[in-house]
């Protein structure tokens, strides 16, 4: 315990010298949660990435998350404290593959969920998270789209729209093992319980929850609902969140097995060793920045 608190100050004290703010995704675990400026979904990390006004930005995430913010931010240090902390659904498409589906289909826009690399972010039209899928597609004046790399989140999304809807055949890995055996259990263990699940989870888990969210938005919703007990279907590292945030509601995981080792590869040794350092740092090519830029203002530019 004594060690901890020495590295989290350690970590204060090179935060103010590098003139550094943390961002941190809701699945890291806990410490990590609790020493940064912002824990949020991909949304709301992009945005405060591109808003910030910071000289260097240590992220806790994965690699396309860090990639996003030195897009947004390219005069910036942006730090991966675990540079082998990748996303295997985003490395389930490559621009190769986008580039061949694209010319099959040419009249077609192109979503990218966040999710991806910057290679496939530069291919694409225009970006979306979790959050704000369902928004952007009905934004586009395109009546068919290309939508890579999770072909639940895409299936998800085709539900509100009569656009054409092309799924990458990509998925979470974590969000792929729910199953609706896990849904009636959990109900059946708690029949009080609201039961939230993430679109990239499967269309039957989706079928049998009682609503859908991103992992903020679980976490709003459970803050104001008259409810008390929550089942939560995603990644397990966000149950530290609902505790801080919403510390008189009972929430329970939907499967203790949904963990993603890559979210959990950053530790306060890490963020410390990469404010030590200033390494490692994500910086992404100016021609394959420029049109990822593009798409992803083009996402945050919808409200």
């Amino acid at each position: 315990m004594a060690e901890s608190a020495a590295l989290r100050e350690a970590i204060l004290t090179l935060k103010e010298e590098r003139d550094a703010v943390i961002l941190a995704h809701n699945y890291q675990v806990p410490d990590v949660q609790d020493i940064a400026d912002i824990v949020g979904d991909s949304l709301e990390l992009a945005q405060a990435a591109a808003s910030l006004d910071h000289a260097t930005i240590v992220f806790c995430g994965v690699d396309f998350m860090a990639e996003t913010a030195a897009i947004l931010s390219p005069e910036k240090s942006v730090l991966l404290p675990a540079p082998d902390a990748c996303c295997p659904m985003a490395a389930m498409v490559t621009a190769g593959q986008l580039g061949l589906l694209r010319s099959r289909y040419p009249d077609a826009a192109v979503v990218a969920y966040v999710n991806t690399s910057a290679e496939i972010k530069a291919a694409s039209d225009i970006c979306c998270t979790s959050a704000n899928a369902v928004k952007v597609v009905e934004s586009l004046e395109e009546s068919q789209v290309i939508f890579v790399p999770d072909r639940n989140l895409a299936r998800y999304v085709a539900r509100f729209t009569e656009k054409e809807i092309l799924p990458w055949d990509g998925y979470c890995i974590v969000h792929e093992q729910y199953s609706l055996a896990d849904v009636v259990r959990e109900r059946r263990r708690h029949p009080s319980a609201e039961i939230l699940v993430h679109p990239e989870c499967r269309p039957e888990v989706i079928d049998h929850a009682d609503f859908v969210f991103s992992t903020s938005g679980m976490i709003r919703h459970a803050c104001q609902s008259r409810a008390e007990e929550f089942i939560i279907g995603t990644e397990t590292g966000i149950l530290h969140q609902f505790s801080r945030k919403c510390p008189d509601k009972r929430c329970f995981p939907l499967s203790p097995r949904a963990i993603c080792v890559n979210m959990k590869k950053t530790s306060l040794a890490k963020v410390h060793a990469a404010l030590d350092r200033m390494a490692p740092r994500i910086m992404v090519p100016e021609e394959v920045a420029v049109p990822a830029r593009r798409a992803i203002e083009r996402m945050l530019a919808i409200r």
